[in-house]
């Protein structure tokens, strides 16, 4: 994988992590009763554990309360909370987009961990991990134009920004029914250690193996904030 960090981004953001998944050899049309399965058991699972929590309580939880601190920043709230909120306690279930993008939003309700999907061959290499100055013009996967914040984590291509914490995926590179080459990255603002990022890795790998079994893993690698890459 070509990506590299920014001493912007590494000074921004000290003990912050990017965890990136590359994997190839995948059809994301086949949706198998694995992966279903997998996810009535991850609902059941988060009910039982945490369904007697408060939402108060709820926000107390170690990777939550990260990333309540990193949105609260910017006045706003970490949708992944607003999501497991909805099933522990409005019984919703989980939604069915597509394999990949189930994949790693079934891990990010288990892990919390924030997590992009990208067509890997959408992208326009070498990647770099970096710092909004402010001001740049971004257009969301709902094709709405945004200016960028100050001071949000970012990766870019060649061509522009793809990624930011507060705004989500870019409108050039989400996976599709095409993909065949997925990129994920999980974004962790400090306080998400970096064996919680690791684990978020691990655990879409074995949910892309549900559907795919002879995946590949072209480059798995976790970057830290305030090291030198």
């Amino acid at each position: 994988m070509e990506i590299q960090t920014t001493p912007a981004w590494q000074e921004a953001f000290p003990g912050g992590h990017v965890g990136a998944l590359l994997l190839n050899n995948i059809d994301n049309t086949r949706r198998g009763p694995e992966l279903e399965e997998r996810k009535r058991s991850l609902e059941t699972r988060l009910r039982a554990e945490f369904g007697h929590l408060s939402r108060a309580e709820l926000l107390e939880l170690e990777v939550l309360n990260a990333y309540r601190a990193y949105y609260r920043g910017f006045d706003q709230t970490y949708h992944v909370q607003l999501q497991q909120e909805s099933i522990v306690h409005k019984n919703k279930a989980m939604p069915n987009v597509s394999p990949l993008v189930d994949a790693s939003f079934l891990a990010e309700l288990e892990t919390l961990v924030l997590t992009a999907s990208h067509d890997a061959d959408r992208l326009a290499w070498p990647l770099t991990i970096d710092v909004t100055q402010g001001g740049e013009a971004f257009e969301q996967m709902n094709g709405k134009v945004r200016s960028l914040k100050a001071s949000d984590m970012m990766m870019a291509d060649t061509q522009g920004t793809v990624c930011t914490i507060l705004y989500g995926q870019d409108r050039r590179t989400p996976v599709s029914t095409a993909t065949r080459r997925v990129l994920y990255v999980c974004y962790a603002p400090p306080g998400v250690t970096e064996q919680r990022v690791r684990q978020q890795l691990d655990i879409m790998l074995s949910h892309v193996r549900l559907f795919a079994s002879g995946v590949q893993v072209e480059g798995l690698e976790i970057f830290t904030g305030g090291v030198t890459s």
